[in-house]
């Protein structure tokens, strides 16, 4: 993988990290960092060793969103359905891998996350953002609805008259705003971000994979299905869970202390 793609993947043990890898556009998405993240996206989702997926940007953004200059231009020449449509069919398909994939992904925040970029902060399992991180909707400032996940993420956690706020109301709002609406799990200081997200990583990591693919399965599905049908799913994945070398070990463990 060449340093000058739109976008790196790095594995260490249980935990990949992918960087978005256009500083220079304060990683704002074109084609090219669509395509590259869906393609990584899917080397992690198909790897069965890694755990915890990080997300991160480099330079001086997690991410701007959208490439307005590729926007732009499309605009311009009449070619918006088309230009658009196919940074998204691979921008959301990357969204879809990252929210289906039975690991943990944690995005790792400093800078700007505007538009897509916020989305793709909020879209993640869980988020951690450094103090003078700054989250801006965008949309309605240029006269578009949100897209790539951004009300995927926000609705289930804040609620529907927060995301109405957020998307409508806020020009920015702080890391510590996004802790307070629970949208960030931790926020730490710039110095720190780095340190302190593998220190989460590997926290995360601990937990056996089944725990975590079966966890994610139902936390998401939780709010679209009946209780019956979530209360099935549960046992179903339980029983799976318990069929591991993982929980086996670990009942023979506590048993053994017990006795």
């Amino acid at each position: 993988m060449s340093s000058s793609d739109a976008a790196l993947l790095a594995i260490d043990g249980p935990i990949a990290t992918i960087t978005l890898n256009r500083p220079e556009a304060f990683n704002s998405v074109n084609l090219a960092i669509a395509q590259k993240l869906e393609q990584l996206a899917a080397e992690v989702e198909a790897n069965a060793d890694i755990k915890v997926l990080v997300i991160q940007g480099e330079g001086r953004a997690f991410s701007a969103g959208g490439d307005l200059q590729t926007i732009g231009a499309a605009a311009e020449a009449d070619t918006i359905a088309p230009v658009v449509g196919e940074l998204l069919k691979h921008y959301h398909a990357f969204i879809e891998t990252v929210r289906r994939m039975p690991k943990i992904v944690l995005s790792s925040v400093h800078g700007s996350a505007a538009g897509a970029g916020m989305g793709l902060a909020f879209v993640t399992d869980l988020c951690i953002a450094t103090e003078d991180a700054k989250f801006t909707p965008a949309y309605a400032k240029i006269g578009v609805s949100p897209d790539g996940g951004s009300t995927v993420g926000m609705v289930g956690t804040v609620g529907v008259r927060r995301a109405f706020q957020i998307f409508l109301a806020e020009d920015s709002f702080t890391a510590q705003q996004a802790y307070d609406w629970g949208l960030v799990a931790r926020v730490v200081a710039p110095t720190e971000l780095k340190a302190a997200t593998r220190q989460f990583a590997e926290r995360l990591a601990r937990n056996p994979p089944a725990a975590i693919g079966a966890t994610k399965a139902l936390v998401y599905q939780a709010a679209t299905v009946s209780t019956k049908a979530q209360l099935d799913a549960e046992a179903e994945k339980i029983v799976e869970c318990m069929h591991t070398e993982d929980f086996r070990v670990a009942v023979k463990k506590f048993t053994s202390k017990s006795k």
